[in-house]
């Protein structure tokens, strides 16, 4: 790390070290299945809570929300408010159903509702949903590092990388609640830390900040008009919604949490404080894009070397330097928002605090990596390995299992991290990516807790309407363009609400035709769940 100070580099040798003994400590207790992926039921709702905002909180959130800030508005602002309502459904229904069915799998009950391809249909949209998480964080900071250090995004990946599998495999769930704990912490002070040094190294102070961002439009939520074909408003309120709906409803990251509470009320609580956490948190990643886009507007001439540095990832390595001044002066700010940060903290942020602000990116990202290799792990001992394989393991047998799977995944994340490099915005691929995979689960999901009298028939028919659906809005852009009239008019945000929709009310309406019966009386209160068992 040959562009950092020692003084830096030890304060991020000691984190790396930090989190790996916390793994090593906590694999003495580290002795069973249950204890790698619940932790026994022993873990307190507050740190629970906090593991949640740190799963939250990752990379994409550090780096890809001052980026789009600064590229754009504060228009994704609007996914933290969608939150709350989300939280409400959470912790009312999700969070008591999955206490009771005593499940470790989100999706254990979705074979016993609909049969096996329904459970095996949400484990690899999980799957997938994961290797996306876990490679746009790669790449966050991969982004970052590399611009500190010098060295290949590559490199950065794989040394992240095996410090993360190290600590995950050995300390199993209670190792990634308690790291997350400390790196909560860690990355919400480096937040703080870096509006800090832009503000008293920002001529005017906050004052100019304010004024500048005023004059351009950068405090925005978006567009209040009715339009579904752009991200308004109320398309990031709605794809905020449906989406968190996944995170707490049907993603095995938080519903594993859920049994790792000493109870129903613990973890009900551990939602509401993740929201309470998150909705501030991410304002500051946003005030943050908003303080760099006002100091660089004062000062233009650091913006050629970012651009420049743009321009000679998306140019092949033969181009000219005039052809790299031609793409430089192409990009618009939403082009080079992810790299502003970075070279920021290249540049103006002293010897001895950029070891801590990397620190708090590694904690960002190394927070949501460790507990989607965990979760990863255990659908797939859970889902696939016990269902298909091999149902009778002992301790041993099933703590093998599940490590290797988190080694397996955890190297599956870095090489799609590797396949990200050169994406435009690193929160922009992660919210497709995850819109499209979830969708279809999420709709599955709440056809199977709601609609009492669907059946097996009725929701595969209503699963494979809603895959089509999802893969015309996904990739209707490639239709030719004198086919244009059938291409998806709406706003690639919507995916997962037209898709979630799709599935759940053709397989109401199907279930409704088939019993020639009111819709209403296929929909009682959620609370005789227990039929189900």
């Amino acid at each position: 790390m040959h562009n950092l100070p020692f003084f830096d580099l030890a304060i991020i040798l000691v984190y790396l070290i930090g989190m790996v003994v916390v793994g090593i400590y906590f694999s003495r207790k580290n002795k069973s299945a249950e204890q790698f992926t619940k932790a026994s039921g022993t873990i307190p709702g507050w740190a629970i809570g906090l593991s949640i905002y740190a799963t939250f909180l990752s990379s994409n959130t550090f780096l890809g929300v001052p980026g789009k800030a600064y590229g754009s508005n504060w228009n994704a602002f609007v996914f933290s408010l969608s939150m709350p309502l989300a939280a409400w459904v959470a912790s009312r229904f999700f969070v008591p159903f999955y206490r009771r069915t005593g499940e470790v799998s989100a999706y254990t009950h979705l074979e016993k509702r609909f049969g096996p391809w329904a459970r095996t249909y949400a484990v690899v949209c999980f799957l997938l949903t994961q290797l996306a998480r876990m490679g746009s964080i790669f790449f966050g900071i991969a982004l970052s590092l590399q611009a500190l250090t010098g060295y290949s995004m590559e490199t950065v990946m794989l040394v992240t990388g095996i410090c993360i599998i190290i600590y995950t495999v050995l300390g199993g769930m209670e190792a990634v609640i308690w790291t997350e704990v400390v790196q909560g912490v860690i990355k919400t002070l480096g937040a703080v830390l870096i509006i800090y040094l832009i503000v008293t190294d920002m001529p005017g102070g906050f004052a100019k900040i304010m004024e500048i961002g005023q004059n351009d439009n950068k405090f925005s939520l978006g567009s209040y008009a009715p339009d579904f074909t752009q991200a308004t408003f109320w398309v990031v309120l709605l794809y905020g919604f449906f989406i968190n709906l996944n995170n707490f409803g049907m993603d095995q990251n938080y519903v594993q949490r859920y049994h790792t509470a000493r109870s129903a009320k613990e973890a009900a609580k551990s939602v509401w404080l993740c929201v309470g956490l998150y909705l501030p948190a991410s304002l500051l990643f946003f005030i943050i894009g908003t303080c760099l886009y006002a100091y660089y507007d004062l000062h233009p001439e650091l913006i050629q070397s970012i651009k420049n540095q743009v321009a000679l990832e998306r140019l092949p390595a033969t181009a000219s330097t005039a052809d790299i001044a031609q793409m430089a002066a192409s990009l618009q700010p939403a082009d080079y928002g992810d790299k502003v940060m970075p070279h920021f903290m290249v540049t103006k942020i002293p010897a001895g605090l950029v070891g801590l602000i990397v620190s708090a990116i590694l904690s960002a990202a190394m927070s949501t990596i460790s507990s989607g290799m965990n979760a990863s792990a255990t659908v797939f001992s859970e889902d696939i390995f016990k269902r298909y394989i091999n149902s009778d393991l002992n301790d041993k047998k099933g703590l093998l299992v599940l490590h290797l799977a988190t080694v397996v995944f955890g190297l599956l994340g870095m090489g799609t991290g590797i396949a990200m490099i050169g994406v435009k915005s690193i929160l922009d691929i992660w919210w497709e990516l995850s819109g499209i995979f979830a969708a279809g689960m999420l709709g599955l999901f709440l056809l199977g807790i709601i609609s009492r009298q669907t059946r097996n028939a009725e929701a595969l028919t209503a699963t494979i309407i809603g895959v089509l659906v999802i893969l015309w809005m996904t990739f209707s852009h490639l239709i030719p363009v004198e086919l244009e009239q059938f291409r998806s008019p709406l706003h690639k945000n919507m995916i997962i609400v037209i898709g979630t929709l799709t599935i759940f009310l053709v397989g109401v309406i199907v279930t409704k035709l088939r019993n020639k019966t009111p819709i209403a009386a296929i929909t009682p209160a959620y609370q005789k769940e227990k039929t189900l068992q």
